[in-house]
């Protein structure tokens, strides 16, 4: 067994609210918890009684019922808290008073904060206008909103109503918003003009119209005028050097900037102009402007629907996946309060735009008390210093991101720990893809060694964590702290008999229990096929998500890639992130992405290397990463082949898109390439020829 990375402190273990919590169960029901692992167990085991005194732990505001749950054997199909009534928006908002509910910041330097009151007061004006325009409970309301507080706000508003949110991020393509909004028919589209990113002005005018007038369903468009109001910086970009423009030294105190930017505004829209290429259209000043200052909430069953969310779509249309207000909310308290020990006051971050679901992650964090920063922007504006400048600043407790922007940081050579001050922050939390075991190592070294690191994975299929961080366990290099309490997750080979505690132990993740956020059904699926293909067909009666995992002897996880890209050359199957943990070692290589390709009558590995600005792959560096792998895994992991590319396509979220690269080096048709963030990437992959050998 490996040495920790990092462990807590008694004193932390004592004030974490998982401790709390387990001394309640432990009184109320003369239950002895040895460790975190007899509890996870208690949870499983005692499911019904877990979530109710979670409910009770977590403050969450409503009305239980009598009876927790109806059909617990069968999933899909069991019932979670079938007399409930609560309403989302009430929860995030139950907090009053003058402290910050929302701050936000944004690359050109706007800094805008909204106390929980001013926050409720604004929520009520959105939630009366929605009301005199008609939406009601089950419509749907949609967003095309960066991550600025009246994305957080219309979110409110909409689903105090019992309306349904659905957000996209601007950066989407008009056919992306398209394959995702024309399935849920919106009534109301809330829409920016603009957005800036690493330096540029992006305006989203035309595509937003677009968008409308071919979505019959829309019937007001709000504008949301951010770029008008906004200044940037003079130049196209953040500097020179590469992706941070230099080598992330800080050059004056946070938030200051040397010399005011010059102003750079977008044209006012014109609502009367614009009205008939479709739907009314109204600036969001005159939409709030009679609006009421108190809000109704009226209270709904735990399985209404609250949000629809989205697969990443890059093999077909995305799947519209419907998710309801309690079982959302639970699991969301749940890891806030317990694997991630945010405490009422607590000012906690995640860099994720609205079209990703660690957006309604953090915007949920309202709910445990705590203060949510918003940022909107390239997170490496400023040099690569822009995001700790606002750790810094604004007294961040928890900062969460991806794995991908760790190893940016890594390769740039960034080190918050020289240039900010940050002894407010007691959590990071990774997620996107698989922290890799170097990148842990970075967090320690160049970001604060006491600190709870938790890399997280789950997803928007359920709105939760399947495995993911405790504030009272030790972190060990590489691997997920352990699995959530309350989900029966279990690693299963393809005969569906259990790996835990096998040395082998490499395979499915599954979960043999129900939960209270699975999806409440996908739009447009009446008779539930879609869904339950998706998950209930590999191993009938249980969840099978798709991604290729082991549990660990510290019962933690770490997980290697999603199951459908693992490779299988010779029959035995390797997982993807096996391979990108040694290539991404290498200071040659930038990115990486690695496919297998069907190849006379066999499966071959092949890698795909962004080498840093300058380098070109000769045979010399070619045998370099060879050996490097070849030396730290098995032959078998050595690719095949190794090709150079100037880019690695990726979804808007971040993550890379092995499935898509594989049909294009196969001559298949990608999908849906709007939803992907540089589709003249997957270019780089088409007709190779040194793969034709």
């Amino acid at each position: 067994m490996n040495e920790p990375l990092w462990s807590p402190s008694p004193e932390r273990i004592a004030s974490a609210r998982i401790t709390a919590f387990t001394e309640k169960l432990r009184e109320k029901y003369s239950q002895h918890f040895p460790e975190y692992w007899s509890l996870w167990r208690w949870s499983i085991a005692n499911k019904e009684v877990f979530w109710r005194e979670l409910w009770d732990f977590c403050g969450v505001v409503g009305d239980k019922g009598e009876r927790t749950l109806v059909d617990g054997h069968v999933m899909p199909g069991a019932q979670w808290f079938p007399d409930a009534q609560l309403n989302f928006a009430e929860n995030l908002l139950k907090k009053r008073g003058t402290d910050d509910a929302l701050v936000f910041w944004n690359e050109e330097g706007d800094r805008r904060r909204l106390s929980f009151d001013e926050l409720h007061a604004s929520v009520a004006q959105v939630q009366c206008a929605l009301r005199e325009r008609g939406i009601k409970a089950g419509d749907r309301v949609a967003s095309i909103l960066p991550n600025i507080p009246e994305a957080a706000i219309a979110m409110l508003g909409t689903t105090s109503l019992g309306a349904v949110w659905s957000s996209s991020s601007p950066d989407f393509g008009v056919q992306g918003v398209l394959d995702r909004f024309t399935q849920i028919a919106p009534k109301v589209l809330f829409a920016v003009n603009g957005y800036f990113y690493n330096g540029k002005v992006v305006d989203t005018r035309d595509k937003v119209m677009e968008i409308a007038t071919r979505l019959p369903s829309v019937e007001l468009v709000v504008w949301v005028e951010y770029v008008s109001s906004l200044s940037r910086s003079a130049g196209e970009g953040w500097g020179e050097g590469g992706v941070f423009g230099g080598s992330g030294e800080k050059q004056s105190s946070a938030g200051e900037r040397p010399h005011p930017p010059p102003r750079r505004t977008l044209a006012p829209v014109d609502a009367g102009a614009l009205r008939e290429r479709g739907p009314e259209q109204v600036d969001w000043p005159a939409f709030i402007a009679q609006s009421a200052s108190e809000i109704t909430f009226k209270r709904f069953p735990f399985n209404h629907p609250l949000v629809i969310v989205f697969s990443s779509g890059t093999t077909g249309l995305p799947k519209c996946m419907v998710h309801g207000v309690g079982g959302t909310l639970l699991q969301h308290v749940k890891e806030h309060v317990l694997h991630s020990d945010v405490h009422d006051g607590d000012r906690i971050f995640y860099f994720a735009t609205t079209g990703w679901v660690m957006w309604n992650w953090l915007i949920s964090g309202l709910a445990t008390g705590a203060t949510c920063l918003l940022y909107d922007g390239s997170p490496f504006a400023d040099r690569g210093r822009i995001l700790w400048d606002l750790a810094e600043t604004e007294r961040c407790t928890l900062f969460g991101t991806s794995a991908k922007y760790i190893d940016a940081l890594k390769k740039a050579n960034v080190v918050p720990r020289r240039t900010h001050q940050l002894p407010a922050l007691r959590a990071v939390l990774s997620t996107g893809s698989p922290l890799l075991p170097e990148s842990f190592d970075y967090v320690y070294q160049c970001i604060k060694p006491d600190l709870h690191l938790a890399s997280i994975s789950g997803g928007t299929d359920i709105m939760a964590c399947f495995a993911l961080g405790n504030p009272t366990l030790p972190v060990y290099r590489g691997e997920l702290q352990c699995l959530g309490l309350g989900m029966a997750t279990d690693v299963f080979d393809d005969n569906g008999q259990s790996l835990r505690g096998q040395a082998s132990g490499m395979g499915e993740l599954v979960c043999t229990q129900t939960f209270p956020s699975l999806p409440l059904y996908f739009m447009n699926d009446d008779d539930g096929s879609r869904y339950r293909a998706s998950y209930f067909e590999r191993f009938p009666g249980l969840w099978c998500h798709g991604d290729w995992c082991q549990i660990t002897d510290n019962n933690g996880m770490v997980i290697v890639g999603r199951s459908d890209a693992t490779l299988n050359p010779g029959g035995v199957r390797i997982g993807t992130a096996e391979i990108y943990r040694q290539v991404e070692t290498l200071d040659e290589v930038v990115e990486s992405i690695v496919i297998g390709q069907n190849f006379q009558g066999d499966a071959r590995v092949v890698l795909f290397v962004k080498l840093a600005d300058g380098l070109t792959l000769d045979e010399a560096l070619i045998d370099k990463i060879k050996q490097h792998i070849r030396g730290n895994t098995t032959p078998r992991h050595a690719p095949a082949k190794i090709v150079q590319v100037p880019d690695i396509p990726r979804t808007k979220s971040n993550k890379i898109v092995e499935l898509a690269v594989r049909d294009v080096v196969h001559g298949r048709n990608v999908k849906n390439i709007d939803a992907l963030a540089n589709p003249e990437a997957l270019e780089f992959f088409r007709d190779r020829v040194e793969l034709t050998t």
